[in-house]
């Protein structure tokens, strides 16, 4: 009984993970007009230095037919400054938007990016960036 209860678990687990596999391959699947599909959709700073490099970067492709052109970019405050990219990026082309965070800011943070574009289907996209900034060290 308790082998048929085991090969039931890992059946299921074998299907689940096949999915989550499959899903994973329809988001860069190729789209009529033009799309975007992100490296990763969060950065995650980790804990870093105060006063550290906050420059980022999300890297993205154009997994649609006709450029992608790049409307705006916006931070959720003026902590968080994204780069546009200027020129549209061509189908199947490779794109980077820069975000640069005021590592001067002591403590936990998330912030987020909205991406507006000419994208099929998700015209708006929003990003995040998390990370802790350290205090300076003692001085004794």
């Amino acid at each position: 009984m308790k082998k048929i209860i085991l090969i039931a678990m890992l059946a299921v687990v074998g299907i689940t993970a096949s999915n989550a596999q499959s899903t994973k391959k329809a988001k860069v699947a190729k789209v009529e007009g033009a799309g975007m599909a992100f490296e990763t959709e969060t950065i995650d700073y980790g804990t870093i230095a105060h006063n550290a490099d906050g420059k980022r970067e999300f890297v993205f492709v154009n997994n649609g037919t006709k450029p992608l052109i790049i409307t705006n970019t916006q931070g959720s405050c003026g902590c968080t400054v994204p780069t546009t990219p200027k020129e549209p990026i061509a189908p199947g082309a490779k794109g980077i938007i820069g975000v640069k965070y005021a590592t001067d800011r002591v403590g936990a943070f998330t912030k987020t990016v909205t991406v507006t574009s000419n994208a099929e289907g998700q015209p708006t996209k929003v990003l995040t960036i998390k990370g802790t900034v350290l205090p300076d060290p003692v001085k004794s």
